[in-house]
């Protein structure tokens, strides 16, 4: 037997027209309580508290930032202010030393990194064939 698998699982259905069930309420109940602040502050009182509410039930009507809700961006800002931090603070101290004590250091770990325990100086071929043939020539085997 064949069975349908369904598709799009995480789209949500448009019920009011273009807007899902969530976005609906996103409008109409940012719309009421703007409604609700003209009504008791009036439009000069209430102008700054109306512009805040009605663009955050925009925001969390149409903007969808990285394609989620803008409602999972509040939810996890909010977590991330109520949450403990830990600070870690490392003290780092740093010794000043003369260019040329830097220089010697410096040319001699090169020297150190090139050179094998004979004092011969392993160019990166011979190194490359080198590790080849041990990998290849176990003679232990």
């Amino acid at each position: 037997m064949q069975f349908k698998v369904p598709q799009f699982l995480e789209i949500e259905d448009k019920i009011f027209g273009p807007f899902t069930f969530k976005e609906f309420v996103y409008l109409v109940g940012g719309a009421g309580i703007c409604y609700i602040l003209f009504k008791l502050l009036g439009i000069w009182l209430g102008a700054i508290p109306i512009l805040i509410v009605a663009g955050l039930s925009a925001a969390l009507t149409f903007y969808h930032p990285n394609g989620k809700p803008f409602i999972n961006m509040i939810e996890a800002g909010a977590k991330y202010a109520m949450q403990d931090k830990l600070y870690i603070w490392k003290r780092h101290i740093i010794k000043v030393k003369s260019k040329e004590q830097q220089e010697m250091r410096a040319t001699a770990e090169l020297k150190k990194e090139t050179m094998d325990q004979n004092g011969v100086k392993l160019s990166g071929s011979k190194l490359r064939d080198l590790a080849w043939s041990l990998d290849v020539l176990d003679l232990k085997k």
